[in-house]
């Protein structure tokens, strides 16, 4: 679900992953039309190392190795 809002509203994205900050920088810049697209794909790279993060805390906190 987070992937569809990356591409089609990507400042959404900031604000579900706990980075505000980000996610007014990103919406001033997918309110130009030029800036859409690479609002998208920073929005969709941001999702992906949030989503390596939490499997990273997840293997941490239980002790395995990788």
């Amino acid at each position: 679900m987070r992937l569809i809002l990356a591409i089609f509203l990507p400042f959404v994205v900031f604000f579900t992953i706990k980075r505000p900050f980000q996610g007014l920088f990103c919406l001033a810049l997918q309110l130009t039309l030029i800036g859409w697209i690479p609002a998208a794909i920073w929005a969709v790279y941001s999702l992906s190392q949030y989503n390596t993060d939490k499997k990273i805390a997840a293997v941490t906190r239980n002790g395995s190795e990788l």
